[in-house]
């Protein structure tokens, strides 16, 4: 049910990183006192998570780590405690290896395998991780004592895991990659009540911003706000699920990290249109950029397709930017940057600098069962 992370050790004292062949890890029953965050990749394989490392012989992806940065971002927003984050962390960990997974043991999806049939909200609500998060802490919260419970007993409490000793050994792990992120008290002050005034804390970002837009924008072409008369949302219900979500976004703000619900970077809300069609994938653009299957040329491309240009720091072989083609020979939605937003722009504008075109959904595929993908 739950894929264990790759090994690495580091070799030698700080000279360099040795990664081991991949095997099955065998199970740890006492986890160590620290765990250290050894850096495989930096901003340029990155984004808001700080690109790739290896803790505990665990190999985490940049994807992987901006859903931790996502997961510390939910907590802060809430003002919970930093262990709440360390223990959401590490029930990812174990779940799905911070992954946002569309399948899994019978019905469960998702950062936390959380399963529908059991209460945790629709698939399309649980594939979006900052949803999952929510209901994660809401049931955590829930338990008395939570935050004095012995390592791995809370998690176990909300996850109800036939592997019960499978959490406290990431809770050293997760409480250094919650280190990462985490910006001021480790017990913050409650949130201030209805109408007061309220200090926004947010995770931190390791990263600077590179998802940014480079296309020259021409509002005379197109009303970037609003669709143009005679548009019609695809006829696929996966694509017009995506579709449909990604353009009642308009107008919303552009925020580094953000996967909504109130603001998006271009690849948060490119996660969250597919996930409002029932399917997961992952997050950041360098690894959105492998997600589905390629599209050959802007010929064959389709509603709900990604498309993929290097922006204002990205190249073409690290494309920093995704934008989602709606239809109609001229759409594409796109998160264009702070000072822009959710906006409409012609797809002409775009052809010249598209790198990669990235199908996630076929019309002539199946949509997945009811009791999740098989496990792959």
């Amino acid at each position: 049910m739950r894929p264990d992370g790759m090994l690495a050790a580091v070799a030698g004292a700080l000279v360099g990183l040795v990664m081991l062949p991949i095997f099955a890890l065998a199970l740890i029953v006492v986890p160590a006192a620290t765990a250290t965050v050894v850096q495989l990749s930096g901003c340029e394989e990155g984004g808001p998570g700080g690109g790739s490392v290896v803790v505990d012989r665990q190999q985490l992806g940049a994807g992987e780590m901006d859903i931790a940065r996502t997961i510390v971002d939910v907590v802060q927003q809430r003002r919970l405690p930093r262990r709440a984050a360390a223990l959401a962390i590490a029930t990812g960990m174990v779940e799905s290896g911070l992954r946002n997974l569309d399948y899994g043991d019978r019905d469960s999806i998702g950062v936390f395998q959380q399963r529908p049939s059991q209460g945790w909200g629709t698939r399309e609500q649980i594939l979006n991780p900052v949803y999952a998060t929510g209901k994660f802490l809401d049931a955590l919260i829930a338990l008395p004592g939570w935050d004095t419970m012995a390592p791995g007993q809370a998690e176990q409490a909300v996850q109800h895991s036939g592997f019960p000793d499978r959490y406290a050994p990431r809770e050293p792990a997760a409480a250094a990659i919650v280190d990462r992120f985490w910006t001021g008290p480790d017990n913050p002050a409650p949130p201030a009540p209805p109408g007061g005034a309220a200090d926004v804390v947010q995770a931190k970002s390791l990263c600077p911003d590179q998802g940014g837009s480079d296309v020259p924008r021409d509002p005379g072409q197109i009303d970037p706000t609003k669709l143009p008369p005679g548009f019609t949302l695809p006829d696929d219900v996966r694509q017009r699920a995506a579709v449909g979500f990604a353009l009642g976004q308009l107008g919303k703000p552009y925020v580094w990290g953000a996967k909504g619900p109130n603001a998006y970077d271009c690849s948060g809300l490119m996660l969250a249109s597919w996930a409002a069609a029932g399917v997961g994938i992952p997050a950041g653009t360098v690894s959105q950029v492998h997600a589905g299957h390629a599209v050959s040329s802007l010929d064959q491309v389709q509603p709900g397709d990604l498309l993929f240009i290097p922006g204002s720091l990205g190249t073409a072989q690290v494309p920093r930017h995704v934008g989602m083609y709606a239809g109609h020979g001229l759409i594409v939605v796109d998160a264009y940057d702070t000072d822009t937003g959710v906006i409409l722009e012609p797809l002409s504008a775009w052809t010249s600098k598209i790198v990669a075109i990235r199908r996630i959904a076929d019309p002539s595929s199946p949509s997945p069962p009811p009791g999740g993908s098989p496990l792959r």
